[in-house]
Parts: structure tokens; C-alpha cells; sequence
């Protein structure tokens, strides 16, 4: 059974600063009470130490909460839904409760809801990124529960991540593009959040090993169909002889084929278009659409899965799981 080491109290923080404890509590409800030196030292000793407001009553602080709390960066997204279902086909049969918070693709969101679920004594937790703020990370460690990052398998890890390898898919659906004659192919990024940053280094390193040029539309705007449309008209204003098109998502590949419908475009003859993800809309459209299809689902019940048997005291679980992926090419490359 995995131990939780005792955390960081109101008295630790006092005794490192030396001021009271109470001086300490009302810094952290309202740092205008006290001086901009005691405040600065306060906090100072808050991100030393790692400390996390305990909002369970003193008594259940080392208590099991049988919940595990779950970070996405979006409620919305068909992705973290899939997610999310996998992991609680899991959890909720094994009797643990799922706390979730979203943080919308903002590492300073995701530290602040990591605190959150952290202070409500969460069991284990699962992040679907492997990038955090230095807090966060602070926090993790000091409150010594199970954690598994999701997504993405071969970036550096807090412990334990499930996924597959982004920047290699992408570089696969890119070399697919490639064989099926495609000359010129363009990459549409939103949010541009890590895994989109690997999956545009796939695409990259397939069209230099056959001395290509990439051409890349980037926004930190949310995917939509209606952004894939807008970014299709752009990249034919800038690059009118690109004749493939690549989306961090299917969204985006979804609302760039219909554009090019509208526009008379014929795909994939004169346009292919491949997305990332394989939406149930895109393996029932016309023409089908070409994707990467990853396992969310499974990804959120072997994440689950391995969270538990921790928790039961497992030691001997494996760092990095990869469950990989299978490249569509579908009707539309």
C-alpha cells in the first residue's frame, strides 16, 4: 500500500520564516494583512516546501479519500471525453471516485487545479501533460501519491506516462501523404501545446529526409471546424500550390475538407487532407477521412489500471507504457 509522507504544515512554514503560525494563515487568506517582507517570505517558504492547503478536516489528512483526481486540458474535446470514460470504466467498479479539473492548455491553470485536487487529499492523480511549472512539480512530490502522465510516452516523465509517440505518428501520416504523391504539404497547429509541438517535429523530419519545405499555420486559438476552414483559405492565399494538408486534429482537418468543398477543391485529387486522433465523424464521412487513430479510450483504463494496482502496493510497474497508434489513410489522401 503506498504511504503518503507527511506534508508541509502552517507551522512548518512559520518556523522557517519565523513568524506565528497565525501569521503564517492570514498571509496565505490575505497577504495585504501582513508586510510586503513577511509576504515575500511567506511565499518563498510556501514554494520551498511544496506546501498544500489541506481543505479534509486534520484528521482525514492522511487518511485514503478512494478518489483520483484527473487533469484535461479540456471538457469539450471528444479526446479527454474518451479519456475520461476509459479511465472511469476503471475506477468506479475498484470503488475510487473521479475529481476532475480542466485547466484549458495553461500550465499556471493546471498548477493552481493541481493544488486543488491535491488539497482534497486525492489519491493518486492523472496528468495528460508531461509539462509543468516548477510548483507543480513541488507539489507532486511532496505529496507522494501515484502519478501518471497520459498522452504522449516518450517525453521525460514524473514517474509513469501512457500513450504513444506523437512526433513518430505524425512523421508516419506525413511520409503517407508523401508516397500518395503529395508535393507540397502544409501543417495547421492550434493551441500549440506540447503534443502539438511533437506531432509538427514528426511532420518536419519526414519532409527533410526528402529535402521538403515545411509550411506551417500556427494559432494559439481553439481547434474548431470553422478555424480549419479559415486556415485553409489562408494557406491557398500564401501557398497556392500546396496540395496536401496536415491537422494537429481532426477538427481542423474536418472543417478544412469541407471548405474545400465548398471552394470546388477536389479532395484528395487536387487537395489531401489528413487529420490526428480518428473521430467517429471522420471514419463515417465522405469521403472518408485520412487520421491517425490513437487509442484514448484504452489510454484512460490502462492509466487507471496501473493507478490502482499501485495503490494496492504495487512496486513493480513499468515507467513508460506505449500503446501506439495506426495511420487511416481513409479517401481523402
Amino acid at each position: 500500500m503506498t504511504i503518503k509522507k507527511k506534508r508541509p504544515t502552517l507551522q512548518d512554514i512559520a518556523d522557517r520564516v519565523g513568524v506565528t503560525k497565525m501569521t503564517v494563515s492570514r498571509c496565505l487568506r490575505d497577504p495585504s494583512q501582513v508586510s510586503e517582507a513577511i509576504r515575500e517570505k511567506v511565499e518563498q517558504a510556501v514554494e520551498e516546501l511544496g506546501y498544500i492547503p489541506n481543505r479534509a478536516p486534520d484528521i482525514l489528512s492522511n487518511a485514503k479519500s478512494n478518489a483520483i483526481g484527473v487533469l484535461v486540458p479540456s471538457l469539450t474535446n471528444q479526446v479527454f471525453a474518451e479519456v475520461i470514460r476509459g479511465i472511469e470504466s476503471v475506477t468506479t467498479p475498484a470503488g475510487y471516485q473521479t475529481m476532475i479539473a480542466h485547466y484549458s492548455y495553461s500550465e499556471a491553470l493546471e498548477e493552481q487545479s493541481i493544488a486543488s485536487l491535491l488539497s482534497y487529499n486525492v489519491d493518486a492523480i492523472i496528468l495528460s501533460e508531461n509539462v509543468h511549472t516548477e510548483k507543480a512539480r513541488k507539489m507532486l512530490q511532496t505529496a507522494s501519491i501515484p502519478v501518471v502522465e497520459i498522452m504522449d510516452s516518450y517525453s521525460p516523465r514524473i514517474e509513469q506516462a501512457v500513450g504513444f509517440d506523437n512526433t513518430q505518428a505524425a512523421k508516419d501520416m506525413t511520409k503517407a501523404m508523401l508516397a500518395q504523391g503529395c508535393e507540397q504539404i502544409a501543417y495547421f497547429a492550434a493551441r500549440m501545446d506540447q503534443r502539438t509541438r511533437l506531432k509538427m517535429e514528426g511532420y518536419r523530419q519526414a519532409l527533410d529526409e526528402v529535402g521538403k519545405t515545411a509550411i506551417t499555420l500556427q494559432t494559439d486559438e481553439a481547434s474548431s471546424f470553422t478555424l480549419g476552414s479559415k486556415l485553409l483559405g489562408e494557406v491557398l492565399d500564401k501557398h497556392p500550390n500546396v496540395d496536401g494538408i496536415f491537422c494537429t486534429n481532426d477538427d481542423l482537418a474536418i472543417g478544412a475538407l469541407y471548405e474545400c468543398q465548398r471552394r470546388g477543391i477536389s479532395i484528395p485529387d487536387q487537395m489531401a487532407i489528413a487529420g490526428f486522433h480518428g473521430h467517429d465523424i471522420s471514419q463515417v464521412m465522405i469521403p472518408k477521412l485520412a487520421t491517425v487513430l490513437t487509442p484514448r479510450e484504452e489510454i484512460g483504463k490502462v492509466a487507471a489500471q496501473q493507478l490502482i494496482e499501485r495503490l494496492k502496493g504495487s512496486q513493480d510497474w513499468p515507467e513508460c507504457i506505449d500503446l501506439g497508434y495506426k495511420i487511416e489513410v481513409g479517401e481523402s489522401v
